[in-house]
């Protein structure tokens, strides 16, 4: 079996990869993320998650090798990481009583043959309605201004939910496991 990388510094990237007990090294790709113009979520996470795992091909030959990206969209537009607490607040108040869906893009590089494997996988949240006050107290607790939408789903975000919908919740976290399986196994990986 070729040896894992995981093209991602995420902490929780690497917490979730770590779930399914195979060992990897984990490096972090420099690629420019920026949105292209006329480019759909979809085509963007896909875009992002296959660079990723191509700029680390050169330097890392006899890998397979882990791309992933998300971004979450409400109302019909791309919304990334807050940052900060004001943006935070901003997101949450818009995205109060709404649905906000989350775009995973994964992609598995095999780096010796060049096959790459690429797809999209959707999880969508319906967030309860909330109030000011509410949206403060949460982010005071738990400030979640490196994740997109501005909640962590793995923690005390999931309390701002009305229900969820998708096929792989550790999507939303942002490294869908049941298709990256279906990837590996497809690059003949034996998982534990």
């Amino acid at each position: 079996m070729l040896p894992l990388l995981l093209a991602s510094s995420s902490v929780y990237r690497r917490e979730l990869l770590s779930r399914l007990h195979l060992p990897f090294i984990c490096s972090s790709p420099d690629i420019d993320e920026s949105h292209h113009e006329n480019e759909s979520a979809e085509e963007l996470v896909k875009r992002l998650a296959e660079q990723k795992a191509r700029a680390l091909a050169a330097s890392h030959p006899g890998y397979l090798i882990i791309g992933s990206d998300q971004v979450a969209a409400l109302d019909g537009r791309i919304i990334g990481k807050p940052h900060t607490f004001e943006n935070a607040r901003e997101q949450l108040l818009t995205a109060s009583g709404k649905r906000v869906s989350f775009l995973t893009g994964l992609a598995l590089l095999n780096s010796e043959t060049g096959s790459c494997q690429v797809d999209c996988v959707p999880f969508t949240v319906h967030m309860r309605e909330l109030d000011a006050e509410r949206i403060e107290r949460y982010l005071r607790v738990e400030q979640p201004y490196d994740c997109a939408g501005s909640f962590k789903a793995e923690g005390l975000g999931v309390s701002l939910f009305q229900s969820t919908e998708g096929s792989d919740a550790t999507s939303l976290i942002g490294l869908p496991l049941i298709r990256l399986v279906d990837m590996l196994l497809a690059e003949g990986v034996q998982i534990p």
